[in-house]
């Protein structure tokens, strides 16, 4: 594919590398094959190698410095962990006879794939880890993928780029769930762009055990399995057997708390018991931005409260640009379930890390930019997401 237009002003011309892929090409090939694989990986670890030095640096400054892995293996980490080792078969109650929260609110699949490494002689600590790093890996090459099906290969570079580097990205090295679940979201898209339905339903139940939001990724899959239905109605079972696949998920968790624990709501209530969660319609949402941004004084309520304003913006240029569909309603509800939700506010930032649709104008920006242009704006962009991250796990006292 040769270059086939000059766009004016700062714009690179369309060449193979911002183009999507044509009717009947590989994606495999579209992408780089290899090649372009590994330059995605590289992306991916260039920023956890930056992070980490972060990290380390900003550690130390502390009055009590922690250690790289012990601030890696933080806050989620240790309830991952615990998961690993069993769920519990009922509620936890506190000394005070108060309903506490407890390992029944973690879905499933990353606490098993620690399992499974621990059960090779690692650690729990490294086990839990070596998932999360090697889920990484996997999430930027399906984001390189899915960028390069959507708009072209560039893209997909971007795509990588951004979401690697974004304020809380730092998860992607922690023991947190966030990579498995990028890595499984990223390759359902992929799969489901390009028709393969039985990896697409796989890869959609495989969301749906990783984290709540996973609800969101199985609707998505359901309405690309009905748009290809309609597309090919000769063809319908392979696309409605995967979308009730990967819807099921999430009732199935939900619903096996509810029998372990002898109550339908179990989940629900472990929830509001230990971390304050429930469904609010963006009540709380409304009350913090409005506290913050007229008499709050702390430069982290702040900066949270920006990068919700940002993202919602982002969200909205993202929809004017009428993205794919599937991705569009993913991130449309995965955005409602974030800020509709009442709980710890300086946790919305990395719930929002696996959303993507807020990535998409920058991402389209990118792709189009001269390739200089583009360095520059994501290095600025990484700069501060990088650094960000760093200091909300080193620095700041509370969760993320």
């Amino acid at each position: 594919m040769s270059v086939t237009a000059s766009e004016p002003g700062g714009e690179a011309p369309v060449t193979e590398e911002n183009a999507p892929p044509g009717p009947g090409e590989r994606l495999w090939d579209a992408a780089g094959r290899w090649h372009g694989a590994l330059v995605a990986a590289g992306i991916l670890a260039g920023t956890r190698i930056v992070q980490l030095i972060l990290l380390v640096w900003l550690d130390r400054a502390t009055a009590e410095p922690m250690g790289l892995r012990n601030n890696l293996l933080i806050w989620d980490g240790g309830w991952f962990r615990r998961v690993a080792e069993g769920y519990p078969h009922g509620y936890t109650y506190g000394q005070t006879g108060a309903l506490e929260g407890n390992e029944l609110a973690f879905f499933p699949l990353y606490p098993m794939l620690i399992r499974g490494l621990s059960a090779l002689g690692l650690d729990s600590g490294t086990a839990a880890l070596t998932v999360s790093w090697l889920a990484s890996v996997a999430a930027a090459v399906a984001l390189h993928l899915l960028g390069t099906s959507l708009y072209g290969r560039r893209a997909g570079w971007a795509l990588v780029a951004i979401c690697c580097s974004a304020p809380m990205s730092v998860v992607l090295s922690m023991a947190y769930s966030e990579s498995l679940f990028l890595a499984l979201l990223a390759g359902m898209f992929v799969a489901a762009h390009r028709k393969v339905w039985w990896a697409a339903g796989l890869l959609g139940l495989g969301c749906a055990l990783t984290r709540p939001t996973g609800a969101a990724a199985a609707l998505a899959l359901a309405v690309a399995a009905i748009m290809a239905v309609r597309r090919e109605p000769e063809r319908k079972w392979p696309p409605l057997v995967a979308a009730g696949v990967a819807l099921a998920g999430v009732p199935a968790y939900l619903g096996w708390v509810g029998w372990r624990v002898g109550d339908p709501e179990a989940w629900f209530k472990i929830q509001a018991a230990g971390w304050g969660t429930s469904f609010d319609y963006g009540s709380s949402t409304l009350t913090f931005l409005h506290d913050t941004l007229t008499v709050g004084d702390g430069w982290v309520p702040m900066s949270v409260a920006l990068i919700l304003l940002a993202a919602a913006a982002a969200a909205a240029v993202a929809m004017a640009g009428r993205p794919w569909l599937p991705l569009a309603v993913y991130g449309l509800v995965a955005m409602v379930l974030v800020y509709g939700q009442a709980g710890y506010y300086h946790s919305k930032p990395r719930l929002l890390l696996p959303v993507l649709l807020t990535l998409l104008p920058a991402v389209a920006a990118a792709a189009r930019a001269r390739p200089r242009v583009a360095i520059l704006s994501i290095t600025a962009w990484a700069a501060f997401g990088l650094w960000y991250g760093a200091y909300l796990v080193a620095v700041w006292p509370y969760t993320i």
